[in-house]
């Protein structure tokens, strides 16, 4: 498939879901990249102590899982010019192989010159977990 180009695209357009597993073992590798070990994020003792219903994946894990919906519609990351979103609930993992399950869907809501403007919805157990977000892509002509 060809990555869109300004003239194909139209305020409107949806784009192809993307469905996210994340793991555990997704949790502890993130960690390692990120330098961000807080122990909500690999120990459920912790975490539910805590309050929380258990393990949660840290949300820049799922912030950044979630852009794939625009960075595989226009086929080139390097085309993100800006990227927003609020944390309004945790991903919940299980210590199981399947981990948790997560949507994202996103829909094109402004064109302006070049920029094409992404608003999506990231959802994790029937619930949004992001809130608002919300990614600028640079398209050619």
């Amino acid at each position: 498939m060809t990555p869109p180009t300004l003239a194909s695209v139209s305020v409107g357009d949806e784009l192809a879901p993307v469905h996210i597993q994340v793991t555990r073992a997704d949790l502890i590798r993130y960690a390692g990249a990120s330098g961000d070990f807080n122990v909500i994020h690999w120990n459920e003792r912790v975490a539910t102590a805590v309050g929380l219903p258990n393990v949660i994946a840290h949300g820049m894990l799922t912030m950044g899982a979630a852009s794939r919906v625009a960075t595989e519609w226009i086929r080139d990351p390097g085309r993100v010019v800006s990227y927003s979103c609020r944390f309004t609930r945790p991903v919940v993992v299980p210590d199981d192989e399947a981990g948790a399950s997560i949507e994202v869907t996103g829909s094109v809501t402004g064109i302006e010159g070049d920029l094409v403007t992404v608003a999506m919805k990231v959802v994790f157990d029937g619930s949004t977990v992001l809130g608002k977000p919300t990614i600028v892509v640079r398209l050619s002509a």
